[in-house]
């Protein structure tokens, strides 16, 4: 089996090379949102929008332009690569995959990437019109490199390398089944009994970055004060994400290893956080509760935990399933009876009918992963 595989480390810079890196990530801000702009124009006018091959005969004009001419200082294969991903994201756009591209702003997509032309020798990698960096190796790369990346969080640039590897077809060393009930107060309830508690990267952080978030608006806006609040601020975004990263890491590794197979709720988070403001004519109501639910979905990393099970699995050779879970907590897995009055708090299902007890979101993980194994048994008979 063929896998394809990323190994990101932290760069080593200094102040010249940190000021190339800014250089060749905003080349490739300003060529992708100027074909965006174009293409926006050509929309409204009716036109058919610039094309990948269109894009690069327009990149070239522009280089040999004066106005357009330090482009010239940045390697041609960097912005190539910044118009494939337009490309890709138009194409996804009409597949109906994903939103329509959007403009790209400083400090948030400073990315650049190189697909050939670079070198890795030991703890340096040699990027081309940058020359040598060195970078944090903190484990050893397997396979053929591909692509380098390099982009920036926070106030640190990183380094990553996608690999390709052919592997032998795995055979998950487990055979266990497990399913997983996410929720909010407690992030994970597994049908073994397991209980993980969530860890709120954001509500943790939530009352330190409001004081930032004030004394920024303080500070006269653009002034060097005013950008150094608003540097410190981003490292403390930095900060929640890579703890959230980190416990989902940990936690989807754990269950990888224990179990052939995962099953999961088809949660659509994005229907799920939607906002209950409403219009003018027809306002919503409770919207400061609903507002603060979709701030504590949002903070769970539900999807993300999700994708990070389902390549490890592939890896593994194990499975990911994902059932609808409408119903599975008032179902109960005793007598079969459904009810809302089953779920009498928020953690203690009681049901209405035979007096079955037990902790709510394990009784939804257990009848969860019964709708999987059923799925799995329907899906066998299918392809028999």
């Amino acid at each position: 089996m063929r896998i394809c595989k990323g190994y990101k480390y932290r760069l080593k810079t200094n102040n010249p090379t940190a000021r190339q890196f800014v250089r060749f990530a905003g080349a490739c801000r300003f060529v992708w949102n100027k074909i965006l702009a174009i293409n926006e124009g050509r929309y409204l006018a009716g036109v058919p929008r610039l094309s990948y091959a269109d894009s690069t005969r327009l990149l070239t004009l522009w280089k040999q332009s004066e106005e357009y001419g330090w482009l010239n200082t940045v390697h041609s294969q960097v912005m190539q690569q910044c118009l494939k991903d337009l490309d890709r994201a138009y194409t996804n756009l009409y597949a109906g995959r994903a939103e329509p591209p959007a403009y790209r702003k400083k400090f948030l997509s400073d990315a650049f990437r190189y697909p050939q032309g670079f070198a890795v020798e030991g703890n340096h990698v040699y990027l081309p019109k940058i020359g040598w960096v060195r970078f944090w190796k903190s484990r050893a790369i397997d396979g053929i490199i591909k692509n380098v990346t390099v982009s920036r969080t926070g106030k640190h640039w990183f380094v990553a390398f996608q690999v390709e590897m052919d592997i032998p077809d795995p055979v998950h060393p487990a055979d266990a089944w497990v399913d997983i009930d996410l929720g909010v107060a407690t992030f994970a309830a597994c049908s073994d009994g397991t209980l993980i508690p969530p860890i709120n990267a954001l509500r943790t952080q939530e009352s330190k970055l409001a004081r930032a978030q004030q004394k920024l608006a303080q500070k006269v806006k653009f002034s060097q004060n005013w950008k150094k609040q608003q540097a410190r601020i981003r490292c403390m975004h930095t900060r929640i994400a890579n703890c959230r990263y980190d416990f989902l890491h940990k936690h989807s590794t754990t269950i990888s290893k224990n179990h052939a197979v995962v099953v999961v709720e088809d949660l659509q988070v994005r229907t799920m956080s939607q906002s209950a403001k409403g219009t003018v004519d027809e306002p919503g109501k409770h919207v400061a509760a609903k507002s603060g639910l979709n701030k504590a979905i949002l903070d769970q990393g539900w999807g993300m935990f999700r994708r990070l099970l389902e390549y490890k699995q592939t890896w593994r050779g194990g499975a990911v399933i994902a059932v609808n879970p409408r119903y599975t907590s008032q179902w109960c897995p005793a007598c079969g009876h459904v009810s809302a009055k089953n779920r009498v708090q928020q953690a203690l299902f009681s049901c209405q009918t035979c007096g079955y007890s037990y902790h709510a979101d394990i009784v939804a993980a257990r009848n969860i992963l019964a709708l999987g194994q059923g799925e799995r048994l329907n899906a066998y008979a299918l392809r028999q």
